[in-house]
Formats: structure tokens, sequence, C-alpha cells
């Protein structure tokens, strides 16, 4: 049966602390790219979901709806005059 040498337990924890260095190094050179990447889509979906409520209000706009052209085509009644406003005031 073969026993761990000391050699090849320096070996494996060389290794682990190569391949610590290695994604550290890659993770920032990466992250700002993927930030940038990130922030840049967030920032199109925005601008696609204000550009949509802005077409929607403008179509609202556009097209008046049918029951306020009637509102507008009414001959507005006369109201009847109830008489002088009176402000009443407390007493103590």
């Amino acid at each position: 049966m073969d026993h761990a040498s000391l050699q090849s337990f320096i070996k494996t924890i060389f290794i682990i602390v190569l391949v610590y260095y290695l994604f550290r190094f890659a993770f920032k050179f990466l992250a700002p790219f993927l930030l940038k990447k990130a922030v840049s889509k967030v920032s199109e979906n925005f601008q696609k979901q204000q550009q949509a409520y802005q077409n929607q209000n403008n179509q609202q706009t556009q097209q008046p709806d049918f029951e306020s052209e009637l509102k507008q085509n009414k001959i507005p009644k006369e109201r009847k005059k109830v008489g002088e406003y009176i402000d009443f005031e407390e007493v103590d």
C-alpha cells in the first residue's frame, strides 16, 4: 500500500493555492466587464419599458374615449341658483 509522501502533499497544496490565485486574477479582470454588461442590459430593458409606456400613453391621448366624446357633445344644463352662501361661526 502506498503512503502519501510529504512531497505529494506539498504539491497538492501548491496546486490548490495556484488555482485560487488564478481564479482571483481572472475575476479581477473579468468582473468589470461582466458588471458593465449586466448594467447595460438592465439599462436597455428599462429604456424599452419606458418607451413602451410612453407609446401607450401617446396612443391613449390620440384616440379619445367614446364616453368623453359624448360628454363633450352634451350641452351643459343650467344649474339652479339656490341662494347665498352663509358662513356660520362657532359660538363658544
